[in-house]
């Protein structure tokens, strides 16, 4: 069985003004950079294979974790928004007709107008998984790791997610063939000048 431990980019100016990113590709900001300088990736992940998605908040938070740079793959860009990214959540479920809902009410067909399906998302990561051929960390989105983590733990984006997706944790799962498993606690990253 192969393992994939999942890690978010950090912060970048959008994601503090609650506004959607999806595609939009924009840097960390200065306060994620000195957070993540400090953090590494905790043994043994720090000796896996390093992919990230080709946006740069991922790029650049592969490189500070882990020190080197990442293999970049398109299947692991962020979830397309269409016409919502830069808008904000709270604002888009105040509009009337928006279409705009929360999580547990998306199901796997739910997507933005002109965007993509969390079922389409996975029909885009499930080749890419299935070439590793090792233990490997991803540095990617949330839409990504929802998608992941929904199929490992067999949940239909519909109810309460049994997950919360959180910054600085490897969420790590495993994919034999067409089985994919959680494991069921994240990883912290691990201060740098820890032993």
């Amino acid at each position: 069985m192969i393992r994939l431990a999942l890690l978010r980019h950090g912060h970048t100016d959008w994601n503090r003004g609650q506004r959607i990113q999806g595609r939009t590709d924009r840097p960390l900001d200065d306060a994620a950079r000195v957070e993540l300088a400090a953090l590494r990736l905790p043994p043994p992940w720090g000796a896996a294979e390093l992919w990230s998605s080709p946006l740069s908040r991922a790029v650049e938070t592969a490189q500070l974790i882990a020190g080197r740079a990442p293999r970049t793959a398109p299947e692991l860009t962020e979830m397309d928004w269409g016409a919502w990214e830069g808008r904000r959540g709270v604002d888009l479920l105040a509009e009337p007709g928006s279409g705009f809902r929360h999580i547990e009410d998306w199901g796997w067909d739910y997507r933005a107008p002109g965007g993509e399906s969390p079922a389409e998302l996975w029909q885009r990561l499930r080749p890419w998984l299935e070439r590793l051929d090792r233990d490997s960390v991803a540095v990617c989105h949330i839409g990504i790791m929802r998608v992941l983590l929904a199929r490992a733990h067999g949940w239909d984006f519909d109810g309460p997610a049994p997950f919360k997706v959180k910054r600085n944790r490897l969420f790590v799962i495993g994919f034999d063939g067409d089985r994919l498993t959680a494991e069921p606690e994240p990883v912290r990253l691990v201060r740098r000048d820890a032993p």
